[in-house]
């Protein structure tokens, strides 16, 4: 990873060049460049605009962010307010968030919402649950991983236990939701995320010490991040649980997706625990989130979009603290998650309702697999194709379609020859389900 280059300090800047001001100001120059929130490390490999030289084009740009931007009651190590700049593209973008993640799924026909919404918030919660672990190394499969959770297995080892936690994580959004955080609920989050994980078990739920030592390092153990100080910790989460309860809200308005994931960065940024700060600070921007109206963020996976592009997502920390402080860089990457995790969404939802039809249609009586199966196992398996999740029995198989014993049992256990479903002796009872890849058996 690649620390991007510091730019002069912005007094430094004014001093070097106080004489031009004026004209710099006339020249309009805006907060970003061609709607990019450009950092210094990139900016001064482009072209600046004719007459100014890449330090006075930075000045003018850095002047029109001090315009916009607004400081927060967070502090960096050194004890300076982390500032955004609520620029064109992030207004922009936080538009598009607040009007689709507290809107409704589309996709889904009234008949089948409840059921395909409590479906969809299992895949995106066992989703959300490997990938945000995966980010801090669990290595265990998504094939293995999936199996566990849909199964209520216990994890087998370091990495699966990682990702069992964090769906239970998921799970509690619920209940911590309608609290108000404090410390306390801090600690129980991460000692529910990181139960079983760490080498000291005694670490979780409290804070590192002096003697953890504790920082950032790239894979070849370079230092990317210095935390504040242990015995600054206290202090800077009960100020972090003040600010996502909106104690300062009387300064003025602030965005409750800005909020949401700056108490994310914060997190990271201040790393209060000896391991699992990012699945904390992960958690945490979800609990923000549901607790300010995002419903449909239940329904997210930030970190499979964080996990596609790690390095974009560890650049903004950095550019971040080489820019004194402003957290723009990270709220805007952030926002830009949260936009593809939406679109992911409903691009999944798509191929879902396509795939549906696919099957309805090859489960007509015309076609060749509709031909050799009679009406109520049709009915079965297109009900199967909306709800994957669905068990069968023979007793309710013979309850919906009015059939003795045998000619229910006969018609579930074509299914399985079909390999189309799967039978489970439960007790005395047998329970079918249908296989996984029913719709490709379909086709």
């Amino acid at each position: 990873m690649k620390i991007p280059l510091s730019p002069l300090p912005l007094s430094v800047l004014l001093d070097k060049y106080g004489g031009a001001l004026g004209g710099l100001l006339r020249r309009r120059v805006g907060p970003e460049v061609k709607g990019r929130y450009e950092h210094w490390d990139h900016l001064r490999h482009l072209t600046p605009p004719t007459g100014l030289n890449h330090e006075q084009w930075w000045l003018a740009i850095k002047l029109a962010r001090s315009a916009a931007a607004r400081d927060l009651p967070l502090l960096d190590r050194e004890g300076r307010p982390f500032r955004v700049a609520l620029t064109d593209s992030i207004a922009s973008k936080l538009h598009t968030i607040t009007k689709q993640a507290a809107g409704s799924i589309r996709g889904l026909d009234q008949q089948e919402d409840e059921h395909a919404k409590h479906r969809f918030l299992i895949r995106s919660q066992i989703e959300e649950a490997m990938t945000s672990s995966q980010l801090e190394g669990a290595g265990t499969t998504r094939a293995v991983a999936k199996d566990m959770l849909r199964s209520g297995r216990k994890p087998r080892d370091h990495g699966e236990r990682m990702i069992y936690n964090n769906y239970l994580a998921m799970q509690e959004l619920k209940r911590w939701r309608d609290q108000p955080l404090t410390p306390d609920a801090v600690f129980e989050i991460h000692r529910l995320i990181t139960s079983d994980t760490l080498e000291d078990p005694s670490q979780a739920g409290r804070f590192r010490t002096a003697a953890d030592n504790v920082v950032v390092e790239d894979e070849t153990g370079r230092v990317l991040h210095l935390p504040p100080r242990a015995e600054e910790l206290p202090q800077r989460l009960r100020a972090l649980c003040d600010f996502a309860n909106g104690v300062h809200d009387g300064e003025g308005f602030l965005h409750p997706v800005v909020r949401a994931i700056a108490i994310h960065f914060q997190i990271g940024y201040d790393h209060p625990f000896c391991d699992g700060n990012g699945r904390t600070a992960r958690t945490l921007f979800y609990w923000s989130m549901l607790r300010s109206g995002y419903w449909l963020t239940e329904y997210l996976s930030v970190s499979s979009v964080f996990k596609n592009a790690k390095a974009r997502y560890l650049r903004s920390y950095l550019q971040t603290e080489t820019d004194e402080s402003d957290m723009s860089y990270f709220v805007d990457h952030h926002l830009e998650v949260i936009v593809d995790a939406i679109d992911n969404l409903h691009g999944y939802l798509a191929r879902k309702v396509e795939e549906r039809g696919r099957a309805q249609a090859l489960l007509k009586p015309s076609s060749k697999l509709g031909a050799r199966l009679n009406h109520r196992q049709r009915e079965l398996l297109i009900d199967a194709v909306r709800h994957p999740d669905k068990s069968y029995r023979i007793d309710r198989h013979m309850q919906v379609h009015g059939v003795t014993y045998q000619t229910a049992r006969t018609d579930l256990g074509s299914l399985v020859e079909l390999k189309l479903m799967r039978c489970q002796r439960i007790g005395r009872a047998f329970l079918y389900t249908p296989v996984p890849d029913l719709v490709q058996r379909l086709k």
